[in-house]
């Protein structure tokens, strides 16, 4: 796909929306309305406007410089209000959850280089219900575009694992727009579905407290998804399954995917050219002492022939030869228990989580990985939209694989953690401030200790 968008013009537009971020940050806080929903999916909206500008109501976007629409300002817009166009599309079923997420990263001290990194990520999401359309009943179409841009944290630390994944997402050397999901969905009824085409596998491993595809919640890779399967599932390739539900919730998903990851192209010449994989998560929800979580327990298996670990965003790793093995599997263990509801808003509240994983050590870097930690909404009086976490993971690198990594020097088990506490300057605007302290697999590498500031904003 051709270049949309210049990385000079999205460098200047995200440094300039950082500064406003930092600046306005009080002005912004003090009209936050109290029914704030930090862990829902993103609200869908509309840039609309303040009052004085000439336009009529298809106006949805920037017009002579300024916000434009005959009844929403910019900080009702901020507060969660949609336009008047947003909203007749939402009623006749096309939403939009857009995200612009800026990082401001440095290692300051460790690792492989001691310097501060501005990068972002674009992040664009569109639902469709086409039976709202005039089409079959029960049928969706979802689509997202991603795009990244500026410098990411992975190379200066020396971990396997992303500090800022974001910034590595979708395609680590490319500033360019891709189609990472184009996925039909056909409802059989309330609580089974299929669905088939191209889809993003980052939203898999779901957990309340660690998820948030690195634009919320936590940064680091290893505490937005389960890392134990990263080799063996692509980011973005095609796919079929289906899905269980309960109360709209997914119980049981079966997904068959192409082994190959196909984020730059359609994948349809590609589609099995290296096996397949088969993927399956059970996630049980739990009342234990009345208050709510979830068991989740995954596998995944893969035909594909492994001849060379490939490059991908979600793990720092050369491209390099490895024995030729066929097949690798992986196992996944997650959870999610509140320890606390605020019984105002049943959506808000605090708890822990955790993370377990084992792997063919084969085929995969990280043989088995284990994390723990806190999050949820903040406490603190008069700031319980704000959210915050504290983690820590501990990855054993494969002793089977170390040999083939040796231009990264001697290799040992990795582990870090990550703290964060994320203020909810208005409801569509989030500024989170960020330390984590990693061990590198790089047994040559010393402990680094990076800090820096996240900046997103849902449009």
């Amino acid at each position: 796909m051709a270049k949309v968008i210049q990385v000079r013009a999205w460098h200047a537009a995200a440094r300039l929306f950082f500064a406003v971020a930092v600046t306005c940050g009080n002005y912004l806080y003090s009209q936050t309305e109290s029914d704030y929903v930090t862990q829902a999916s993103d609200a869908s909206s509309a840039i609309e406007s303040n009052t004085g500008c000439l336009c009529d109501d298809s106006c949805d976007g920037l017009v002579s410089g300024r916000l434009c629409s005959d009844d929403l300002t910019l900080s009702s817009w901020l507060d969660g209000d949609q336009s008047k166009l947003r909203q007749g599309l939402s009623d006749n079923g096309i939403t939009f959850t857009n995200n612009l997420t800026n990082f401001y990263f440095g290692n300051t001290r460790g690792g492989l280089e001691r310097e501060f990194r501005f990068g972002g990520h674009g992040d664009y999401l569109t639902n469709i219900d086409i039976n709202k359309l005039g089409g079959p009943q029960g049928q969706f179409l979802q689509i997202r575009a991603e795009h990244r841009y500026g410098e990411s944290l992975a190379g200066s630390t020396g971990t396997l694992l992303p500090p800022n994944l974001a910034t590595d997402l979708p395609v680590a050397d490319s500033d360019d727009i891709y189609i990472t999901n184009f996925l039909f969905t056909q409802a059989l009824s309330e609580s089974f579905a299929l669905y088939a085409g191209k889809l993003d596998t980052l939203d898999g491993d779901m957990n309340a407290f660690a998820h948030g595809r690195g634009i919320r919640q936590f940064s680091n890779a290893a505490f937005v998804v389960n890392p134990i399967g990263l080799r063996t599932v692509a980011y973005s390739t095609l796919g079929t399954g289906f899905v269980f539900l309960k109360d709209r919730e997914p119980i049981y998903n079966f997904l068959v995917l192409n082994a190959r990851d196909t984020t730059t192209s359609d994948g349809f010449s590609e589609l099995f050219a290296d096996g397949a994989v088969i993927s399956q998560e059970l996630r049980i929800p739990t009342n234990l002492l009345g208050l709510p979580g979830h068991q989740l327990f995954g596998a995944i298996w893969s035909s594909r022939n492994f001849a060379a670990l490939d490059q991908s965003p979600l793990i720092v790793l050369p491209r390099v030869p490895i024995a030729r093995e066929s097949g690798s599997w992986a196992l996944t263990y997650n959870f999610d228990q509140y320890l606390f509801v605020d019984p105002c808003d049943s959506k808000r509240g605090w708890g822990l989580f955790g993370r377990v994983g084992v792997a063919d050590p084969n085929t995969n870097p990280i043989q088995s990985f284990y994390s723990l930690g806190v999050g949820g909404n903040s406490r603190l009086r008069g700031r319980e939209n704000d959210t915050f976490g504290l983690g820590w993971y501990y990855s054993e690198t494969s002793k089977n694989i170390a040999p083939f990594l040796a231009n990264l020097g001697n290799l040992r088990d990795g582990q870090g953690g990550e703290m964060f506490y994320s203020v909810a300057v208005r409801k569509r605007f989030t500024v989170t401030a960020d330390t984590q302290v990693l061990l590198p697999a790089r047994a040559n590498v010393d402990t680094a200790l990076t800090c820096g500031l996240r900046a997103n904003l849902t449009f």
